[in-house]
């Protein structure tokens, strides 16, 4: 019994010794997405400035397929000791509600901070006649179906922003899905459709060019990069469908690993030039705690899970 209770003592003793000399090998950074992606950049100048910090070779993995499915299953499944973690994004929470048998969980993860903020801008062709959120949905309740809007593809941010926008205007507004953000721009400008939900640096371009019009920005406030521009809550209050990245480690990792990583996260995304990465890629950078992470996440699994649910949303 005495051996049972030194044994305990120890192990209390040990766990803040483990953090504090935290990390002593290299830390495996797994992102769900193929090189070259906005979350993969992210991953790599983040991995470099932590690998500088703590002096240990932060080793970014790409391990894409099964929309992250594959890659967050893996971590998911990992040893909870800090040094195996998940890059994501908004797929970690829509995959759990959309997957009638998702390979993972929320709660085998432990969230260690956002790190970067994205939304997407509502555009419409110049030809179209609306020029705000109210006109667009009055045209879409006057000729019911007769309105397209492309996105990324089933299940993605601008699928979901999509279907938030008829759920909370009551239009039928049709999805038509492409492969990816590209072919879905280029359908917009070609008048294949009406309308879509797309990053305002995919968009941007267009806008200025005036083959686009920017009627609505999906954020919860308007963009410092564009204050012409309102939010879609404006006009439909509590409409709200932004994208993150951010760090997540297996559940189970002790808590004073998981605030080591987080404070130093929100350090570096706060420099001047991580800033201005993510700035290139139309994010905005964040570095949360991790109780607001974990809160941020639960709230997100709550609002997509409905609507996945009242839309009929299924995976490809």
């Amino acid at each position: 019994m005495r051996k049972l209770l030194l044994a305990v003592i120890a192990a209390a003793f040990a766990f803040p010794a483990f953090a504090q000399q935290y990390p002593t090998r290299p830390v495996r950074v797994v992102v769900g997405f193929a090189p070259g992606g906005g979350v993969d950049i992210s991953a790599r100048l983040l991995a470099a400035k932590l690998g500088e910090y703590f002096g240990q070779q932060f080793i970014v993995e790409n391990k894409p397929g099964a929309g992250t499915n594959i890659a967050a299953a893996e971590v998911a499944k990992s040893a909870p000791d800090g040094y195996t973690l998940f890059m994501n994004s908004p797929a970690v929470v829509i995959n759990t509600a959309l997957y009638a048998k998702p390979p993972y969980q929320l709660s085998d993860f432990t969230g260690v901070s956002i790190f970067a903020a994205t939304t997407n801008l509502l555009v419409v062709p110049a030809s179209l006649p609306v020029k705000n959120v109210q006109e667009l949905v009055r045209m879409a309740k006057e000729k019911p179906g007769s309105l397209n809007y492309s996105s990324a593809g089933q299940g993605t941010t601008q699928h979901l922003a999509g279907e938030l926008f008829k759920l909370r205007t009551g239009t039928q507004i049709v999805h038509v899905p492409y492969k990816g953000s590209g072919p879905s721009m280029t359908a917009l400008l070609a008048s294949e459709v009406q309308l879509t939900f797309i990053n305002p640096v995919a968009a941007g371009g267009h806008v200025k060019a005036g083959k686009l019009r920017a009627v609505a920005i999906t954020s919860a406030k308007r963009q410092a990069s564009m204050p012409g521009v309102p939010t879609v809550g404006e006009t439909i209050p509590g409409y709200r469908a932004e994208a993150f990245q951010g760090m997540v480690a297996p559940a189970g990792v002790p808590q004073a690993i998981v605030n080591k990583l987080s404070a130093e996260v929100a350090r570096i995304v706060h420099l001047p030039e991580v800033t201005q990465r993510f700035q290139l890629d139309g994010a905005e950078a964040v570095g949360s705690t991790p109780k607001e992470f974990t809160a941020f996440l639960k709230a997100e699994m709550q609002k997509w899970s409905k609507v996945i649910k009242d839309a009929g949303i299924k995976p490809e």
